[in-house]
């Protein structure tokens, strides 16, 4: 029986196993322990590697085969939602409240107690932001937080993380701005990690995993960590989505 590989959580140069040796159930565990590092987590995202686990859980990493990804030409877009976007009706920022974000995505949902949002995954995401990998998509109204996402960006491959919503479509509409921003950049792919309705209603669509390495291996280079985000095109965006 195969069993997932063991890393050593004071080594983070240590590498990953080959993702096809990840397990076929759970789908796609690949490593148990380590540690959140910014070298560490940056090794993980360039080989299609992400976290995910519970507080009563050890460290877990995955890559599961299929993988949901969204091209940036392919997101779907409601008639109701292009409305919405038309009237420009929130305001849209990009990296101006990263922990604000993530805390609202780590919230309890509807009638779930826990989440996969540790204090240790905090930690290590605010410290990828502060090294310019990690990036915030926040939504207002009226100079309230209503929506947004957050997640990590190397080279040309944005890995999307989680996104909340406090109001009618608050993420959708983060979604699209960063979509669009994420166009006029040449990005080639929104790493979604796993299917969903909801993605999937989106344009979120499944490719194995040996697809999905291959496309990072095309445009996930390391380079030195950009500038905070800052959005940068008018409204004449959302006609070309």
């Amino acid at each position: 029986m195969k069993i997932p590989h063991w890393l050593n959580p004071d080594d983070d140069l240590e590498p990953f196993p080959d993702v096809e040796l990840a397990l076929h159930e759970p789908n796609g565990l690949l490593a148990v322990g380590g540690n959140l590092s910014v070298a560490r987590l940056l090794n993980a995202y360039q080989h299609g590697i992400f976290p995910w686990y519970n507080d009563d859980q050890p460290l877990l990493w995955w890559s599961p085969d299929p993988r949901t990804v969204l091209f940036p030409t392919h997101l779907k877009l409601s008639r109701s939602l292009r409305k919405t976007l038309a009237r420009h009706a929130h305001d849209v920022t990009f990296d101006t409240a990263f922990n604000a974000v993530v805390a609202a995505c780590a919230a309890p949902r509807g009638t779930e107690s826990g989440t996969w949002i540790t204090p240790a995954m905090t930690q290590a995401y605010s410290a990828l932001h502060a090294a310019g990998y990690a990036h915030s998509v926040e939504v207002w109204q009226a100079g309230v937080l209503v929506g947004g996402l957050y997640g990590v960006a190397l080279g040309r491959v944005f890995f999307g993380e989680s996104m909340f919503s406090r109001i009618r479509d608050g993420s959708k509409i983060a979604l699209a701005y960063l979509v669009g921003q994420l166009r006029n950049w040449e990005f080639a792919v929104i790493d979604c990690q796993l299917h969903t309705t909801h993605l999937q209603s989106l344009g979120a669509e499944n490719i194995s995993r040996r697809h999905f390495s291959t496309l990072i291996a095309d445009n996930c280079t390391q380079t030195d960590p950009p500038s905070p985000w800052r959005f940068e095109s008018d409204n004449a965006w959302v006609h070309t989505l």
